[in-house]
This record gives C-alpha cells, sequence and structure tokens, in this order.
C-alpha cells in the first residue's frame, strides 16, 4: 500500500466529523427556517454516508492499486444502489410530511460502515458509528429547540406569544 496517496487516520476522522457538521448546519437551515420535514439528523447522516462512502473508495483504490484485475469498489457500488433502495422503500408521504427519511439516512450510513469495515477500515468504521449516534441523539435534542425558539421568536411569532410568561420545563 502506497502510503503518500492516502489520508492518516486522523485526517480521515476530520473528514467525517466536518461532513457531520456542515450537512447538519444545512439541514438545521431546512428543518428550522424552511420547515422542512428532513432535517439536521437526516441531513447530516447523508453528508456523513456520501465522505465515508469516498473516504472508503479512496483508500481501497490506493490499498489494491496493481493487486487485483477487478476494482473492488464496484461491489461497494452495488451495495451503495441496492441501499439506496431500500431506503426509499422505508420514506411515506403523509400530507405535507416526510416520515422515515432519517431511517433511510442511518441505514445508508449503516451500509457505508459495513463497506469500511469489509476493507478492513475499522477504526473509521468505528468513529463513524460514534458520529452517526451523536447526530442520532444529541442533534434530535439540539434541533427540537431550535424549533422551540424559532416558534417563539421566528419571523411567524405572534409578538403577544413574547410577553406571555413560560412555564418552567
Amino acid at each position: 500500500m502506497d502510503a503518500q496517496f492516502m489520508d492518516p487516520t486522523i485526517v480521515m476522522f476530520g473528514k467525517l466529523l466536518l461532513a457531520m457538521f456542515l450537512g447538519g448546519v444545512i439541514g438545521t437551515e431546512r428543518a428550522v427556517l424552511a420547515k422542512q420535514s428532513a432535517g439536521t439528523r437526516t441531513f447530516g447522516l447523508v453528508s456523513l454516508g456520501a465522505c465515508l462512502f469516498v473516504i472508503t473508495g479512496n483508500y481501497v483504490d490506493t490499498a489494491y492499486l496493481g493487486v487485483l484485475n477487478f476494482d473492488p469498489m464496484r461491489v461497494a457500488a452495488g451495495i451503495i444502489m441496492g441501499i439506496g433502495f431500500l431506503g426509499g422503500g422505508i420514506i411515506v408521504f403523509r400530507g405535507d410530511a416526510v416520515h422515515g427519511a432519517t431511517t433511510a439516512a442511518g441505514l445508508w450510513i449503516a451500509a457505508g460502515v459495513g463497506i469500511a469495515l469489509g476493507f478492513g477500515m475499522y477504526a473509521v468504521a468505528i468513529f463513524a458509528t460514534v458520529l452517526s449516534l451523536l447526530m442520532f441523539t444529541g442533534m434530535w435534542y439540539l434541533e427540537n429547540r431550535f424549533k422551540h425558539w424559532f416558534s417563539e421568536h421566528g419571523p411567524d411569532a405572534r409578538p403577544d406569544d413574547a410577553q406571555k410568561p413560560h412555564r418552567a420545563e
């Protein structure tokens, strides 16, 4: 394996963390300002999954260069498309709301973790799993706090609502 073409593991961790954060920022805008169903967690997980697939692809291409007479990323591409098909089946539309998009994104990231593990990228797969759990749980709380704040202080909030005393939660 030629080390000059590969990122150190800590750089891969940084890429995954930044992808999750930036996807989450975009999703927060969609959830809070645009009032869309797919929000922070969905966008964060999709961004994290996409980054994981690219990192895995870069690793595999350099690790197996000249060793095998086939492209191992074709197997990964088949998995990605198959999971995308399954994820599409999970998403349900009810009225103007979308249900299951975060679960589909989680399924997609789980496929990325499995691919990374299959190619021997154990530390990256574990770190991506931790980030996914952080996005599922921690960002759920943060996203709900943002929605609550914007419902009281956002552009659509009524001025008389701000004057009412709030009960302690």
